[in-house]
């Protein structure tokens, strides 16, 4: 009994101590993200649903400077200046206009794309991998809502950089979303008009405006 009782502490003892180097990685990876002015990711988006045969990949890039960003995928250009969301549709020529309200707003936004982690999850270590000759560790994200659409996370980090290199997403329904970074640069020169909205362009090019609020 006593030497059962001691296996049990040791397990315990090995499953604190991988809670807590998970959660020291993602603080490392949530510092280095804020400590640089803007962050500009090219990456890979794949959509899988087995049970319902949908297999979709496509490309997209996103530029981030605090809470702004500027997102393109899908042919469609979503921008948020801090306060408003700007969605483009050029196939359209269509323009949506809406206040951003976080209460409101249940997505990750690409702003907390790299940061979302640090509420409403809990955490621990999963595989390691190599790719390219870079060392992948991978933090299993479970959602602490057991009532979430989200089943879990799984967040590859650059054991080198710090960076994120992948995040799967697996909802309860079965469906999986991968985004896989392509490149991920920093401090990069932006100019100072990007996140501002030209609404006269727009008019000017004949795109219908269309305000929600």
């Amino acid at each position: 009994m006593k030497k059962v009782i001691f296996l049990a502490m040791i397990l315990g003892c090995v499953s604190l101590a991988h809670a807590q180097s998970a959660k020291s990685l993602l603080d490392e990876v949530s510092a280095k993200v804020k400590s640089y002015d803007n962050i500009v990711i090219d990456f890979k988006w794949n959509l899988n649903n087995a049970k319902e045969g949908v297999n979709q990949d496509t490309r997209g890039d996103v530029t981030i400077k605090g809470e702004q960003y500027i997102l393109n995928m899908l042919g469609t250009t979503r921008m948020f200046d801090g306060s408003t969301i700007y969605t483009v549709v050029p196939e359209d020529e269509e323009v949506t206009i809406s206040k951003y309200n976080a209460d409101d707003d249940k997505e990750i936004t690409p702003s907390e794309l790299l940061t979302f982690y640090e509420k409403g999850f809990t955490s621990k270590m999963d595989i390691s991998q190599t790719i390219k000759g870079r060392k992948i560790q991978y933090v299993k994200l479970t959602p602490i809502d057991s009532k979430a659409e989200i089943k879990d996370i799984l967040l590859g980090i650059d054991a080198q950089t710090k960076h994120i290199y992948r995040l799967i997403q697996t909802d309860a329904n079965g469906t999986k979303y991968t985004l896989t970074v392509n490149s991920f640069k920093t401090n990069q020169p932006l100019s100072k008009t990007l996140f501002t909205f030209d609404q006269a362009k727009f008019e000017k090019d004949g795109y219908y405006i269309n305000r929600l609020d």
